[in-house]
């Protein structure tokens, strides 16, 4: 009966939330690079919870200089572990990058099943990939995807907030969550808001809130954008594609306006998909996919001034190799590519998430990278600009 009536609460607060809402306009930082190749600076395993033997899905966000504990840790990074993906003791953690040791601290657990299911009063039988966003006050919000019953195609997606901070906050504090809702996406999303995940990170938004990608795996597939306020709340949904292949859209953008979503094509041979609008998101307009191989596997886009970076699996088989490519604003279809993990058959890194971080010197900005490394961890690399060599 409870679960019945938190559907019931679900459904009614979606019929009735509006979805007109202004048109957005994206933060566009156009700063020029001062180089157009990257090098690795710091590189290695992000800590493991105890005992546990496998990781997957991690996300990156940098922490808002609005934030409590931005003077001792620059960015955070959450991913889900436990004895395998989709094991019942799966549960998200989290750890955050200490700039005085220069190092990351060991992990902590945001949330579990039980947690959840304490939270919603609603049967949770596993989690999967986490999202999180810095919203305009600095506070991060956690996109958790949990289902009830069935695989990943029964999935919802759940809201965090951070638990109210303040700026007394000890240095070796970690961040705590707090359980807001399964997100409302009916009657937008059809099969009761269902089959609904998350994976790639918010694009932000001049006001101060984001486009959150989402993407739609029932039968057919396809990303959707999730429009959220500077403080979290949803305010609008449309769909990225119209084909029945493509999810976990990954967005950039090339002007306040025309934005661009890279995503993963679920069939044989498949190459990046692609999809763009030009009106910040009122249309979406699927684009010929990119002369880049996918494995049916994740990618993760970024943009730099005026380029545009690319982390992805470049195979139409098999993850065993992870290259970052790069092209620009002016030549979006153009990528160079450089190898940034390269392992043997079987191997697999993949799931890349990339941030960047501010920087003394514009032109030169600090890039950071995390991805699935065997199954069993999450590996990182620190980046920097790179001068004088050619691709």
């Amino acid at each position: 009966m409870a679960a019945l009536a938190a559907l019931l609460l679900v459904c009614a607060d979606a019929w009735l939330r509006p979805s007109a809402v202004a048109p957005a306009q994206a933060v566009v930082d156009a700063s020029p690079l001062a180089c157009d190749r990257f090098e690795v600076v710091r590189e290695g395993q992000i800590p493991m919870p105890e005992g546990v033997p496998a990781a997957h899905a991690s996300t990156l966000v940098a922490l808002s200089p609005k934030h409590p504990l931005s003077g001792t840790k620059s960015l955070a990074a959450l991913w889900f572990a436990g004895t395998r993906e989709s094991a019942p003791d799966v549960q998200i953690a989290m750890s955050t990058f200490d700039r005085q040791r220069q190092a990351w601290d060991a992990p902590h657990w945001v949330v579990s099943r039980d947690s959840l299911r304490a939270a919603l009063g609603v049967q949770i039988r596993r989690l999967g990939n986490p999202v999180a966003w810095s919203d305009a006050q600095g506070r991060l919000h956690v996109f958790v995807v949990a289902t009830g019953l069935g695989g990943w195609a029964a999935s919802r997606v759940v809201h965090l907030r951070e638990v109210q901070v303040h700026s007394g906050l000890a240095a070796n504090t970690s961040p705590q969550f707090e359980v807001e809702r399964v997100l409302p996406l009916m009657p937008q999303v059809p099969s009761f808001n269902t089959s609904v995940l998350v994976r790639a990170a918010p694009l932000a938004l001049a006001d101060g809130g984001a486009i959150l990608p989402l993407y739609f795996e029932i039968n057919t597939k396809y990303g959707l954008a999730l429009r959220l306020s500077p403080q979290g709340d949803l305010l609008g949904l449309t769909r990225i594609s119209q084909r029945h292949d493509v999810l976990q859209p990954s967005l950039v953008a090339l002007t306040p306006t025309h934005w661009r979503a890279w995503m993963r094509q679920s069939a044989a041979n498949a190459h990046v998909a692609i999809a763009q609008t030009t009106d910040a998101g009122a249309h979406w307009q699927d684009l010929p996919s990119q002369a880049l191989g996918n494995p049916d596997s994740s990618v993760a886009a970024l943009r730099m001034g005026n380029s545009l970076w690319l982390a992805h699996n470049p195979l139409t088989r098999g993850r065993e190799v992870l290259m970052l490519s790069q092209s620009s604003i002016d030549a979006p279809d153009t990528w160079h590519t450089q190898a940034l993990v390269d392992g043997a058959a079987g191997d697999e890194y993949s799931y890349p998430s990339m941030v960047a971080l501010p920087s003394a010197q514009p032109q030169n900005p600090q890039v950071w990278l995390s991805y699935t490394d065997q199954r069993r961890d999450i590996a990182f690399k620190q980046l920097r600009m790179r001068c004088g060599e050619t691709p």
